[in-house]
């Protein structure tokens, strides 16, 4: 169980790294804006996502993180190589930890009740209850009379 986490965890950090967009920093977007390398672009809040005319490094998508236009302008001036940052979302890192754990507790926990069930154990309430059933038939038809004359059944 322990190896199948650590597994995904390990998955889950290297799809995050390599992934198929390639993180570029702001100098390097505007010089290859300035070149016509950039076919298509999508502004957001903090980022600047898009694609190349032709792939680089292997990749035909890029992410940028934005910077102030008039610091860009100052530091493009002197060709200063220079890129934005972005803080990282607390919910995201919070459900990159805690969604794997959910999912492996359950997987776990539907294993574990299957194997209960199978196994007639029932649930921690159940400790020392028998699910063996006590058949007694009434009327045996067989009396004290019919035995009578063996010595064991008159001592008793």
């Amino acid at each position: 169980m322990a190896i199948a986490i650590a597994a995904i965890l390990f998955a889950q950090g290297w799809w995050q790294t390599y992934r198929t967009v390639e993180p570029l920093d702001y100098s390097e977007f505007q010089a290859l804006l300035k070149k016509g390398e950039i076919t298509e672009v999508q502004v957001g809040q903090n980022t600047i996502e898009g694609k190349f005319k032709t792939p680089q490094n292997g990749r035909s998508l890029f992410t940028t993180t934005r910077v102030d236009p008039a610091v860009a302008n100052d530091l493009a001036q002197y060709n200063v190589k220079f890129s934005g940052q972005v803080s990282n979302g607390f919910l995201a890192t919070l459900l990159s930890w805690i969604v794997p754990v959910l999912f492996f507790f359950a997987l776990y926990m539907f294993f574990f009740r299957r194997i209960i069930d199978k196994q007639g154990l029932g649930g921690m309430m159940n400790v020392g209850k028998s699910k063996a059933k006590v058949y007694v038939e009434k009327n045996t038809g067989v009396t004290f009379a019919d035995v009578a004359g063996i010595d064991e059944a008159e001592a008793e």
